[in-house]
């Protein structure tokens, strides 16, 4: 594959008063303003970190985010300072919401698995009834869950948001507003590469009296693509067969087909060297895709100590 994976870091760095290992992500505090996070190539589905790390795949994700919180800065301010490395952003540290705004164009993924099991409602938006898998909703659905550091993150309403005090109503309007924005943009940036954007998630924080767009976006972990010529063949008719995806959705398929899906006492099946570098290149065919521009592997060497040395010259400067 040409360079070692990253599944996890433990570095220490001037100033570093926290760190704290997400589900992909391993974010380092430094003081009481920065947060540096470093994208490592971990992968999770279904809510379970796998146990292989995939080459390349944390560059991929810190790139498009980056691109993404760049492109959308008119729409929402965000928490993105600077990328010291191709697997680091840097920025404002804030408070989050304990809530992902979950936004829905299609219904596909969970809302597809919902609706098949009979349910025309999720977190209190109505699915109208007579659809099929990979239809268009009328207007896109918002449909927040829970923000869990562990295990599974759980559906909920918008009331249900205000009522247990994880926005005011004001905010959670605002949040709404700014995610169909997004949304939008990230559907019209997407079309223009031909592709689809089906549904993601936003993440938002509160800085300074404000709220900001904080973590990844339009990634494709955290969001579902279809090839747009494929898509519009299926709406145009050809309902029998499946629009393309270019998401993480076939590694969940892959483990799905196997009997994993995340349940208690299911074991993860085997990751053979073959199924990651297949994980691999579909990570950076999605980068080209989506960014339209060719995809930069780092030069051969330590990927640990290339990261740490531009985090410690990053900070030098910072601090200068």
């Amino acid at each position: 594959m040409g360079i070692q994976a990253i599944p996890t870091t433990d570095f220490e760095f001037p100033g570093q008063t926290a760190l704290f290992h997400g589900k992909v992500r391993d974010v380092y505090s430094i003081g009481d303003k920065t947060l540096l996070m470093i994208a490592t190539d971990r992968i999770s589905a279904f809510d379970v970190i796998l146990p292989r790390a995939i080459p390349y795949k944390g560059q991929v994700l810190n790139q498009v985010a980056a691109e993404f919180l760049q492109k959308t800065s008119d729409i929402v301010p965000n928490w993105l300072q600077a990328v010291p490395d191709p697997q680091v952003s840097a920025g404002i540290k804030a408070e989050p919401f304990m809530v992902e705004m979950v936004i829905r164009g299609v219904l596909v993924g969970h809302a597809w698995r919902e609706y098949q099991a009979g349910k025309r409602e999720l977190c209190g938006q109505p699915m109208p009834d007579g659809m099929q898998e990979n239809d268009s909703f009328p207007q896109p659905i918002i449909t927040p869950t829970t923000k869990a550091d562990v295990g599974h993150d759980e559906d909920i309403t918008g009331e249900d948001v205000i009522k247990l005090g994880l926005a005011s109503a004001e905010e959670w309007e605002q949040l709404c507003d700014y995610s169909r924005k997004l949304f939008a943009r990230g559907q019209e940036m997407a079309r223009a590469r031909g592709l689809v954007l089906a549904d993601t998630k936003y993440e938002f924080a509160r800085h300074d009296g404000k709220i900001i767009l904080i973590d990844e976006v339009h990634t494709p972990d955290s969001s579902r693509y279809f090839y747009a010529d494929s898509y519009d063949a299926y709406v145009g008719g050809k309902k029998d067969e499946a629009p393309r995806q270019l998401s993480k959705e076939f590694v969940r398929e892959w483990l799905m087909e196997r009997g994993f899906s995340g349940q208690e006492g299911q074991e993860v099946p085997e990751m053979t060297d073959d199924f990651v570098a297949q994980v691999s290149e579909r990570y950076i065919e999605l980068y080209e895709s989506i960014t339209g521009e060719k995809f930069i592997k780092p030069e051969a060497g330590d990927p640990l100590k290339r990261i740490e040395k531009n985090i410690n010259d990053y900070l030098a400067k910072a601090s200068a």
